[in-house]
């Protein structure tokens, strides 16, 4: 076999683990608020700690993969990762609770960076756009997430086992395949974080993946509260589901989809599709309509955030591993803005009126797109 298609499948394995890990918590977060008795907005401010987290690792990853071949950090951030989901499945308290989440966190952010790096390094090998597949794996491994989440749920095994029996799972894989991921890949120039007037272009791409990190991260950690409160689903789950099925099934496209009407189409078709779909499940928060109404927003959400990717892969100014982490800030700012404010939104209102601030989120990827094509001439 050569070595690039060794390289994709292990690559690929590291996406996949990795989504099984982070769908497994974000499946469960209606069953740690029900154990620890949480309102909206303290489940908001328990939320607050993965931003906060993921905001403390950035710097860090930056400065690892400019340092580092990337999978020798992402092997490190990725077994503490899942000692750290182990951690929220024991934790006793709401304190242990928050420390193992701000460590699952730190650790995915390092862990997020070192595979991008690694993806957008082994792109350019393939001469094609092959990124938008690994996150087609990385939510593949999201909806394998759900799905042995909700068999865990009807089996009524506890939230300690569960997530044991994932880490495990997935840290003997990560021990597997480390073998096979590429070597020597730390770019020689480019590594530094220049200070003063930020470059315009990075700017848009970093608002881009701001606004997309609010409207998937708030999916993320609201789609199971909707379909529990506002559907009165009791396999809350299925919510979850429907949303990251449709994000995986369209990634898989999404790079042949950008390849035939060009990314400016697909960040209009994409802001379309996520305020239709939350338009949809607001005005009939009905079973039907509401799964159909998530799925949109998977579809969505799919292609943005490994759209961005590749394209601040493309600086001049930065290597790829510096311009993803630095646009990776404004994922963060998303992420610490969307899901808590949404659960102060609905503690103040109701979860229905919070999800409005999707629809603003998903509509806002129109005109700032735009302006990142006119800086480009395009």
């Amino acid at each position: 076999m050569e070595l690039k298609v060794k390289q994709r499948i292990a690559l690929g394995t590291c996406f996949f683990i990795t989504g099984v890990c982070f769908a497994t918590w974000a499946s469960r977060i209606p069953t740690l608020k029900a154990n620890f008795n949480l309102n909206d907005a303290d489940l908001g401010s328990i939320l607050l700690t993965m931003p906060v987290g993921s905001l403390i690792g950035l710097p860090i990853s930056g400065w690892l993969v400019s340092r580092f071949d990337s999978r020798i950090p992402l092997l490190v951030s990725f077994i503490v990762f899942a000692l750290a989901l182990i951690g929220i499945g024991l934790a006793p308290t709401p304190f242990l609770l928050i420390v193992a989440i701000a460590t699952f966190s730190f650790n995915m952010r390092i862990l997020n960076i070192t595979i991008n790096t690694q993806a957008i390094t082994l792109q350019k090998t393939y001469g094609k756009k092959i990124n938008g597949s690994f996150h087609g794996v990385w939510s593949t491994g999201g909806l394998v997430g759900v799905c042995f989440s909700t068999l865990m749920l009807r089996l009524d095994m506890s939230i300690g086992i569960h997530f044991l029996l994932v880490a495990l799972f997935s840290l003997a894989i990560m021990v597997f395949v480390f073998r096979f991921l590429l070597r020597n890949d730390r770019a020689e120039k480019g590594n530094k974080l220049i200070l003063g007037k930020p470059d315009p272009s990075i700017l848009c791409l970093g608002i881009l993946v701001f606004f997309a990190s609010i409207c998937e991260g708030g999916m993320f950690d609201w789609s199971g509260i909707y379909f529990q409160e506002v559907v009165k689903e009791d396999l809350f789950t299925l919510g979850y589901l429907i949303f990251i099925a449709c994000m995986a099934f369209s990634r898989f496209y999404s790079d042949r989809f950008v390849q035939r009407f060009g990314m400016k189409k697909t960040y209009v078709a994409s802001a379309s599709l996520i305020a239709v779909g939350i338009a949809l499940a607001i005005i009939f928060p009905f079973f039907w309509s509401s799964l159909i109404g998530f799925c949109l927003v998977g579809l969505g959400t799919a292609a943005i955030i490994p759209m961005t990717y590749t394209l601040a892969g493309t600086s001049t100014k930065y290597s790829p591993g510096m311009a993803i982490s630095i646009i990776a800030t404004y994922g963060i700012m998303g992420m610490f803005i969307g899901p808590p404010l949404i659960g102060y939104l609905s503690h103040a209102f109701d979860l229905k009126v919070s999800f409005i601030l999707f629809i603003f989120a998903g509509l806002m990827l129109i005109p700032v797109s735009r302006r990142f094509f006119q800086l480009q001439g395009k």
